[in-house]
């Protein structure tokens, strides 16, 4: 009998060969970006405040939250909106770097969160369906300067978009416009003007709004109030030589030592990275 359960086994085996594997490049920082799907019908659907529904970005940063709590390989991330960045190390060996497995793995964890967290941020909203889900795409970076201008483009667009979307609402809730003419108000307008709409027109102050709206959520692993101290900095014998069973073991649990840290600050200047250096070594 075992030796026809295993002739059965081995019949089928060759089905695994329609599998396609694909492996992301070595030594290349990891971007993991998810987008809302039709996250504007449910903002309708819903009825968010607009421009900005605190609520729902906290949302957002309860379940990215989330995410590094499970998967101690992601250093930083950065969200907006409705998108959420994670990144990872060009050292991470998560799933053998197989695209696929990444990429799903971040997708439907964040979004088994969101929908598990939703009536914590609103209790008096219950879901229904088309539920709320999320797409996701890999793109690699070979150099952390490359990195950084991807996080200077996201935040940038924050800003542009944060500025916008605050003007014409301003335009339609405040000055009783229709939509259509708020768009035409602010056709090719720079920012200054919209600056200056929000201030002759409505009495705001675009520098007071929150900072979180302005430039978004970052998220990072902070280890400066480790006992154990800032980095292992301790020289090997040979620069060949393999890590010791108990230098795996603290590099592992030092992912999940960390605290994970929640600011809305800028990521474009240098401050930010020279503060912490420890977030992404190979720079």
């Amino acid at each position: 009998m075992a030796g026809d359960q295993s002739l059965k086994q081995s019949r089928y085996e060759y089905i695994k060969s329609f599998e396609h594997h694909v492996k992301l490049l070595p030594n290349t920082f990891l971007v993991v970006r998810i987008d809302g799907r039709g996250f504007h019908h449910l903002s309708a659907k819903f009825g968010l405040e607009k421009p900005n529904d605190r609520r729902a970005l906290d949302l957002m940063n309860a379940a990215a939250r989330a995410v590094l709590q499970e998967i101690p390989d992601i250093p930083l991330a950065y969200g907006m909106s409705d998108e959420f960045s994670f990144i990872f190390d060009p050292s991470c060996s998560l799933f053998d770097r197989r695209e696929s497995k990444i990429l799903t793995t971040i997708v439907s964890t964040f979004t088994s969160y969101y929908i598990h967290l939703w009536s914590s941020y609103f209790p008096d909203k219950h879901l229904s369906s088309p539920m709320p889900s999320f797409d996701g795409r890999v793109v690699q970076y070979p150099s952390f300067q490359n990195l950084r201008d991807y996080l200077s483009w996201r935040q940038v667009d924050c800003h542009i978009n944060n500025l916008y979307n605050t003007a014409f609402w301003a335009l339609v809730q405040k000055g009783g416009m229709l939509p259509t003419k708020a768009e035409e108000t602010l056709q090719g307008s720079s920012a200054g003007d919209k600056n200056e709409i929000l201030f002759c027109r409505f009495g705001m102050n675009y520098n007071d709004e929150l900072e979180q709206f302005k430039k978004g959520s970052v998220m990072y692993r902070d280890y400066a109030n480790e006992t154990t101290g800032l980095l292992d900095t301790a020289p090997q014998k040979s620069p060949h030589d393999e890590p010791s069973r108990t230098q795996k073991g603290k590099g592992k649990k030092r992912p999940r030592k960390a605290e994970i840290m929640l600011q809305f600050t800028d990521l474009i200047r240098d401050e930010f990275w020279n503060a912490r250096p420890w977030l992404f070594l190979q720079r």
